[in-house]
């Protein structure tokens, strides 16, 4: 608890500050809350309600045009917490069964833009010393973090990670029953049922967005290209021999078909 800053949200009773300041004090129940959370497989109501503020992506975008505004969901502290904690459980046991998904360079420890521009650029140069041709395409997934559908979600986590029973159970109750409301120029909408996607601001809602994309990199590499993801950002590189590069142009055009389709098949939007 002390190693959060002092952000907090409106709904919270207490100021981050003065809960930190009196951690010992509170810290028995708040264990005792989130232990019965985990072994019961639910995650309290009061913590999957969010207010969402709409932040422009860009300062120079059109402020009047609502597909330029990220949806951030404003959480309680203590769901945050509780959050940190699961993630903390979760990613120690993908890395420990070699679940974590490969060429995938955000949200993990060691890993960011930094790492992902690393890996691209040294693929493209090592094609270019080889004296080939190489090609990147970028695709983005726009708005995709908004319309992950939670069965195919569950049913992932289920068979492609291993997560069974009370886990599985608490991460059912995490995603179903989520409720939000929009807080704009001083103004609350109704709340209303969030029935897809993952919270943006949250701390599992990136975690599991990149476990529900993980099969790109396979899809992508059964046909010769070499794949990294960043988030919703996919790179796609690829090569050919200086006499062929129709031969390039086509793999990489079924690619982006074969992508589009998992897309689709997977509730997601069309890539760009």
């Amino acid at each position: 608890m002390r190693s959060l800053n002092n952000k907090q949200c409106d709904v919270d009773p207490l100021p981050t500050w003065l809960l930190k300041n009196n951690i010992e004090y509170v810290a028995p129940f708040i264990t005792r809350l989130f232990n019965q959370s985990l072994a019961s497989g639910q995650v309290p109501a009061v913590f999957k309600s969010a207010y969402v503020v709409p932040r422009l992506k860009k300062p120079d975008l059109d402020h009047d045009d609502v597909k330029n505004y990220r949806p951030i969901s404003n959480l309680p502290v203590l769901a945050k917490l509780l959050e940190r904690i699961v993630a903390k459980q979760l990613v120690d046991y993908l890395n420990l069964h070699g679940l974590m998904p490969r060429l995938q360079s955000a949200y993990r420890s060691g890993h960011s833009t930094e790492t992902a521009l690393i890996k691209v650029t040294s693929d493209i140069l090592r094609i270019l010393d080889n004296g080939d041709l190489a090609t990147l395409a970028l695709l983005d997934l726009s708005a995709a973090f908004d319309t992950v559908d939670h069965d195919v979600l569950l049913r992932r986590l289920r068979v492609s990670y291993g997560l069974t029973g009370v886990a599985l159970q608490w991460f059912t109750s995490y995603l179903l029953g989520r409720t939000q409301h929009i807080r704009y120029a001083g103004r609350c909408s109704d709340e209303s049922l969030v029935k897809y996607g993952v919270p943006q601001g949250s701390v599992l809602g990136p975690i599991l967005f990149i476990l529900y994309t993980a099969d790109l990199v396979p899809l992508i590499e059964r046909h010769g290209l070499t794949p990294h993801l960043y988030a919703d950002d996919t790179q796609v590189v690829g090569s050919c021999h200086p006499s062929d590069p129709l031969s390039l142009y086509r793999r990489l055009e079924v690619c982006l078909a074969d992508v589009a389709g998992w897309m689709s098949s997977n509730r997601l939007p069309d890539v760009v």
